[in-house]
């Protein structure tokens, strides 16, 4: 089947193949992934973190628990979130990295420049705050 020129899956199917989703908890931006993220669907991701860390947050976490794919794209996305987070003051932060995921971060040796929690922080899990 073609792929979607558009990025938001596959010819024929209904939904997009990456979401990325903001809730707030205080001065922290949690960023929830889901889907895959390559280079034909990194753009929700990259509106997400823009429009962020236009809001200068103290932490932005994003949690991976339901990214199932990765790649260099992503990866360079995410590494230059990180350092424009670092040039606005805030951290950019990673949970719940899943196989293959978490393989495509230790391979590469991106996992060690970032703060990489197992599960969301408990803090951030619970209520949503404006």
């Amino acid at each position: 089947m073609p792929r979607d020129a558009t990025g938001t899956g596959d010819a024929g199917l209904i939904g997009p193949r990456l979401t990325a989703a903001v809730r707030w908890s205080g001065a922290t931006a949690v960023v929830t992934v889901a889907g895959e993220l390559d280079r034909d669907t990194q753009e929700p991701l990259h509106a997400a973190l823009t429009d962020v860390l236009d809001r200068r947050p103290e932490r932005i976490v994003v949690d991976c628990g339901r990214l199932t794919f990765c790649d260099s794209t992503g990866l360079n996305l995410l590494l230059t979130a990180r350092l424009d987070a670092r040039e606005a003051g805030s951290r950019l932060e990673l949970a719940a990295l899943r196989p293959p995921v978490d393989r495509v971060f230790d391979v590469t040796g991106v996992v060690a420049v970032f703060t990489v929690y197992d599960e969301l922080p408990a803090e951030l899990a619970e209520g949503e705050h404006p």
